[in-house]
């Protein structure tokens, strides 16, 4: 008898993103892919290439519930948290229903979604994946929602890692560093990045919302199939690491992450306008 594919569920797989990237990189690894999105119509690509697509729109229960009933006889062996979004904002300037929509989306939908498809991982022995970032242990300034969203994701799945293992579920922290995708274009789209009338942070208003709006990151980033294929690759091994650090400056990242307490500081400043600030607020 043939050896039953290997299947992985990807949430977040609308055309240009990093989700969509895996999907290509797991079909072409061989395995069978579920590759997921509120809006089905932003996957014709995967379409083309032979992958499975669902609708699956994490902030909705029923939409969960249709798609774990969807895998039921297939089962499961790889779930990939990868839905999420951006939001850049100062904290003093933060709108606090926004920030609750972002951690809504990047935090309880993953929660959410793993919960329903727990037991068709307890049955495969299987791994779950939580896309995280490198941002979720280095503070980026006006980008404090997002990086925060993405540090109580790093925790949830520290605590999931520790509390499945003995059910012999793996539990991956995948943190990413800059990567070319759409995740800008779409804040961008998604509504004008500005700093509100009246903000502590006017007199250097440019430069911040230059940072706001990720300027300088905007062309830069590994090319997303090559991220693609080296997670693919590590999530494969036999026993793939815990935390996998990929992307452009992941590994600054995670040297960072285990340096002194503001050791990146002057480079975070300069990156991000603060300096700027500085000199104008004196």
């Amino acid at each position: 008898m043939p050896e039953t594919k290997q299947t992985v569920l990807i949430t977040g797989c609308s055309e240009g993103g990093m989700g969509a990237a895996l999907a290509v990189a797991f079909h072409e690894a061989g395995l069978h892919v579920y590759a997921t999105a509120r809006d089905p119509s932003r996957m014709t690509q995967l379409v083309s290439r032979g992958i499975e697509t669902l609708r699956l729109d994490v902030l909705s229960d029923s939409s969960i519930s249709a798609c774990v009933d969807r895998l039921s006889e297939a089962g499961l062996d790889i779930l990939v948290n990868n839905a999420g979004a951006a939001y850049s904002m100062p904290v003093a300037d933060l709108s606090i229903s926004e920030a609750k929509n972002l951690f809504d989306l990047n935090v309880w939908s993953c929660i959410a979604v793993t919960q329903a498809f727990l037991p068709l991982l307890l049955k495969s022995k299987g791994k779950i994946v939580n896309h995280t970032s490198v941002v979720s242990g280095t503070a980026v300034p006006f980008q404090s929602a997002y990086n925060a969203s993405k540090a109580a994701m790093a925790m949830f799945s520290d605590s999931q890692r520790l509390e499945l293992e003995p059910f012999g579920i793996r539990v991956i922290d995948l943190k990413s560093g800059a990567v070319k995708t759409n995740l800008i274009k779409n804040q961008k789209s998604a509504g004008q990045v500005s700093l509100p009338k009246g903000s502590i942070y006017e007199p250097a208003k440019e430069a911040v919302e230059s940072a706001m709006r990720n300027d300088k990151l905007a062309d830069s980033g590994m090319p997303a199939d090559m991220w693609a294929r080296q997670v693919v690759t590590d999530l494969l091994k036999k026993k793939p690491p815990l935390t996998i650090w990929r992307g452009a400056q992941a590994t600054l990242g995670r040297i960072g992450s285990v340096l002194p307490h503001g050791m990146l500081d002057g480079m975070m400043k300069k990156m991000t306008g603060i300096d700027i600030v500085e000199q104008r607020v004196r």
